[in-house]
């Protein structure tokens, strides 16, 4: 220790020169311009930064509770005016202001759909240019107050539930196959007309079928034969009157069917003809006409011979 002391106290007996030189320590020159550059440009890019950043904030309308016409708020997300969206939208529901509509549109179609936790699709609903297409297991259209059903559909059955149901179209309503309902009726002042232009026409109930005329008449025309057929009842006619229009006349003469039958060269076939007389009791018969025609003789009512 002492030996270190003595040499650290002794002078140094090196020759110093006269004039010592000094190294100085920094960036000069084109080192230091371009620094000054580089500080000067990121200062510049920093502001123009800032200045478009607040240009964005007060275009965009952003604040504390959103941006745009987009509010956030407690009860979720409030959009305010015409909204674009140009990927898949996923919410929970969609609700529009008290007083104004909902309106969904698209260039091309607008399309719902629904899915279940696995993500298969259950439900579509297709609003196109030529036609609306709903796509799921059943569809349902309920009144207003949410509890009747007014109509519905499914893969068995379609159920029309309104009080009444309304045909506006000049043609009426054609149906493929059979028709099952409790009453048919057309409308005041309007008449009811049931065709069936290539087949036919076949009404049928296992308690019976009622068709009335309150204020008109009931008129049945075919072109061919009309058949009454009552398999295990009557066939009752009630009327003040009972006409039976166009029949054709016939008259019996003895002398001529006496000489048409000794004739041996006539083969022509004897022709009788027949009175349709009516009962007091309602029942028809007919009888031979002639001088001694029992409806005549029994007091009964002639209707034609």
């Amino acid at each position: 220790t002492r030996e270190q002391y003595i040499l650290g106290t002794q002078q140094n007996s090196l020759p110093r020169p006269e004039h010592p030189q000094f190294y100085p320590v920094g960036i000069y020159g084109w080192r230091k311009r371009c620094l000054y550059f580089f500080v000067l440009l990121l200062l510049v890019t920093m502001i123009v930064n800032l200045a478009m950043t607040i240009w964005i904030l007060k275009v965009m309308n952003f604040t504390v509770d959103g941006m745009g016409n987009l509010r956030v708020t407690k009860k979720g997300i409030r959009l305010e005016g015409i909204s674009e969206f140009l990927l898949p939208l996923y919410v929970k529901e969609i609700h529009s202001r008290k007083d104004s509509p909902l309106v969904l549109q698209s260039d091309r179609n607008v399309t719902v759909n629904a899915r279940n936790h696995m993500g298969q699709l259950t439900g579509q609903l297709t609003v196109g240019a030529d036609a609306v297409e709903a796509q799921g297991k059943r569809f349902e259209v309920r009144a207003s107050d949410g509890g009747k059903v007014l109509f519905s559909a499914d893969e068995d059955e379609i159920v029309i539930g309104a009080d009444r149901l309304k045909v506006t179209g000049t043609e009426g309503a054609v149906f493929g196959h059979s028709v099952e309902t409790p009453h048919i009726r057309a409308e005041p002042s309007q008449d009811l007309k049931l065709e069936s232009p290539t087949r036919s026409l076949v009404m049928e109930a296992p308690r019976g079928v009622q068709v009335n005329a309150a204020a008109g008449d009931l008129k049945a025309t075919c072109r061919k034969e009309l058949h009454l057929q009552s398999t295990e009842g009557e066939i009752f006619l009630n009327a003040d009157t009972i006409r039976l229009g166009n029949l054709p006349m016939g008259s019996f003469s003895s002398s001529s069917s006496s000489s048409s039958s000794s004739s041996p060269s006539s083969s022509a076939p004897r022709q009788t003809i027949y009175e349709l007389c009516a009962c007091p009791n309602g029942k028809l018969y007919l009888s031979p006409a002639g001088a001694g025609s029992t409806c005549q003789s029994s007091s009964n009512i002639c209707l034609w011979s």
